[in-house]
Parts: structure tokens; sequence; C-alpha cells
């Protein structure tokens, strides 16, 4: 059975957007991205609200039109191979390959998904993964606490979620970015 993941960046005060929904704050790292591109590798699909898939769908052609760095190409190559599913009332089609539209968060689908998937599956944006967490069906939270505080705006988790955790793997980078890795417990 494949493992559901919720992988996010977050500020240390735990918003992935400020109060006027930038994230401009998250500047990657080669050293940081690469640890994502190790972690996404053992991931063949990636669940996506509209907005994060909106932020995501770069990597499909924009990228292309830049000078991006080796680092950068491998997270793209892993983002165009993996298969998409994106919750979406309003989005009418998909602008990436390997992707479909669902319009609504179906719990017992996602359960059929983890138990035929041959490889691990990502959830990434905090309302999308607050209804997967609340369902239960997340077995580990990927947090990328970055060192700066925004003081408000989307909330990494929801207010009233409460959950055990297990530290499983910490690692600081050179830039002050702390990834923690977490097991969830029922």
């Amino acid at each position: 059975m494949a493992k559901l993941i919720y992988l996010m960046n977050a500020s240390l005060d735990a918003y992935v957007a400020d109060a006027q929904g930038s994230f401009s704050w998250i500047v990657p790292t080669e050293e940081w991205i690469s640890y994502i591109n190790a972690l996404c590798s053992s991931c063949g699909t990636f669940l996506y609200g509209r907005r994060m898939y909106e932020a995501m769908v770069y990597w499909e052609t924009d990228y292309a039109a830049h000078n991006h760095q080796a680092f950068h190409l491998d997270f793209a190559r892993q983002w165009q191979a993996a298969e998409k599913i994106v919750y979406s009332r309003t989005l009418a089609e998909p602008r990436s390959a390997r992707t479909r539209i669902e319009r609504e968060f179906d719990t017992d689908a996602v359960r059929r998904l983890k138990a035929d998937a041959g490889r691990d599956i990502t959830i990434q944006g905090p309302e999308l993964a607050a209804q997967a967490l609340r369902a239960g069906l997340v077995d580990e939270v990927h947090l990328l606490i970055l060192p700066v505080i925004v003081g408000g705006g989307k909330r990494c988790f929801p207010g009233d979620l409460r959950l055990g955790l297990e530290l499983v793997e910490e690692r600081a980078f050179r830039n002050g970015v702390v990834a923690m890795r977490y097991a969830v417990h029922s």
C-alpha cells in the first residue's frame, strides 16, 4: 500500500502563504530542492487543490522559458512524469499532461488509490490536506519550515485538528530551512 504524504513549505509560524496570499518569501536553494527531489522520487501521484495546482503547473511548460539549474530541471521531470489529480469545482480542464480533474474530494476513492498505487502519493495544499488529515488518510507529514515569521495568512493546518505525530527524520539546511518528517498516529 502506498503512503499518502502531506508535503508543504511553511513559515516558522506555520503559514503557507502570508496575509496577502504571497509565498514570495520561499526562496529554494539547490540543497533544499535536491532534498525535495529525493522525497518525491518515491511518489507517482500528486494530489492538488486548484490554487496549488495553478502554482505547480509552471513545471509543465513555463519553466522552459527560464534558465533553470539542473536540480530544478530534475524536479520538472519528476513533476511531468507523475500522475496529477486536481480537486476543483471551477477548472474546466487540466493544463498539464497526466492530469485529471475531480470535482469533489472522495475519501473512499483516495483509500482505493492508496491501496492500488505502486508508488507513494503526495497531497499538497492546506485545504485539501485538511480533508485528508481529518479522514485519517495521511500517513506522513513532511514540513519544510522556513526561517521567517509572516504573522498571518493561510495556515498549514486547520485550527480544529488534533493529531498525534512521531518525528521520523529532521534535517537542517545551510539557509536555515528545517525539514521535518513525521509519521501520523491514528
